[in-house]
């Protein structure tokens, strides 16, 4: 900046030496033309400084982070109280809307019952492998029997001290009882089946009818919504008697985050050359006239929507942009030093200005931003 300063001084110099001074040509209005237009071309410096060594926009706002109040319930839930009043902060874990509790009651309660009655079946089955088992053992006894009776009406049939009656009598009465014990030990298998069925060491129905119940009771936990943390909410419709949860998918309220607000600048590419983390910054905002607030940058966005493709069976078209369109705009975040962020709503628009180590050009840029600021006050002319 001060080489530029010096060559509009020396340049001023000549011209008033040439013209004024000695007088060595006549200024005539051709001569004056001329010497505007090489005058003009020497403030470019100025102008190019400006861009690229304390670039500035007026498209600038104040964001922060909002959490969509969805409520997680498994049908649509009648609202019987608001708990939270518009633009008041709240703190995280704070109650924010109460649901009717009553079905989801009912519906734990359903399950404990079922649970009990689960827990109390795994006993029974535990029975039903001991009565197996001892069904099991006495068709064996009872198998050993016949096979016994039968062998000795035999013997005694073919030495004619017996009937063969008897003897077929017994042949046929041991087949029964081996089909009896077949039976028995596949009765005792099923029985053994259905209580060594587990997941986890638990059985599982058991397991089953408690993976329910823990449902159950998580949608009964959400019939109370909280804050998720510290914040507000300004648009707040819900209203006792309305129903929610109609689509899952549907938020009741906005809840803006009263942390992590930041400053969001838009510039165009060509102006954030030299732009990096941590230079300071100077901010005007619409809702303060005539103040000036200082922070930091926090990040440079490097990308826009603009080069982003979307898949599609169609091939892209380019078109090209007339020469004379600057290029497409980055953001930039910006931190505030003021330690009261709650001065800052969302959505507050201002004018940013960014200062790298080359200070020269950061005086004019400090007039123009407390110009921006002071007319505030006036403009826009909405009285």
């Amino acid at each position: 900046m001060i080489a530029s300063l010096l060559v509009c001084a020396v340049y001023a110099f000549v011209v008033w030496l040439v013209f004024f001074k000695f007088r060595w040509i006549k200024f005539s209005i051709n001569w004056a033309v001329v010497c505007g237009f090489v005058g003009v071309h020497l403030l470019l410096a100025f102008l190019i400084g400006l861009r690229y060594m304390a670039p500035y926009t007026t498209n600038a706002r104040i964001i922060q982070h909002t959490i969509q109040l969805t409520p997680r319930l498994s049908e649509p839930t009648l609202v019987t109280a608001v708990l939270v009043e518009p633009n008041v902060l709240v703190k995280r874990g704070q109650p924010l809307f109460q649901f009717d509790k009553r079905v989801y009651e009912y519906r734990v309660r359903q399950l404990e019952a079922q649970l009990a009655q689960a827990t109390q079946n795994v006993k029974v089955l535990k029975a039903d492998v001991d009565v197996a088992s001892q069904k099991v053992a006495m068709t064996g006894s009872e198998l050993e029997y016949a096979k016994y009776q039968q062998q000795l009406t035999s013997g005694l049939a073919g030495k004619g001290a017996g009937s063969q009656e008897d003897a077929q009598k017994w042949a046929i009465q041991a087949q029964t009882t081996a089909l009896s014990q077949k039976e028995a030990e596949a009765e005792a298998t099923r029985a053994r089946a259905r209580y060594q069925s587990q997941i986890g060491g638990v059985n599982t129905t058991v397991a089953e009818v408690q993976a329910q119940l823990d449902q159950a009771r998580y949608y009964l936990e959400n019939t109370t919504m909280y804050a998720p943390e510290d914040g507000y909410i300004i648009n707040l419709q819900v209203r006792p008697g309305m129903v929610a949860g109609d689509y899952r998918i549907g938020a009741i309220a906005s809840f803006i985050c009263d942390s992590g607000r930041y400053m969001l600048a838009e510039y165009f590419q060509e102006n954030l050359k030299y732009v990096k983390v941590g230079q300071p910054v100077e901010v005007a905002l619409d809702l303060y006239p005539g103040q000036i607030w200082t922070g930091r940058v926090q990040a440079v966005w490097q990308g826009s929507g603009q080069g982003q493709l979307l898949p599609s069976g169609t091939l892209p078209q380019f078109n090209a942009p007339p020469p004379e369109a600057m290029q497409g705009q980055f953001a930039v975040a910006i931190t505030l030093d003021d330690p009261d962020q709650r001065k800052f709503p969302i959505g507050t628009q201002g004018a940013v200005a960014i200062y790298n180590e080359r200070k020269y050009f950061a005086y004019l840029r400090k007039i123009m931003i407390r110009t921006y600021t002071w007319l505030s006050w006036v403009y826009p002319l909405n009285a």
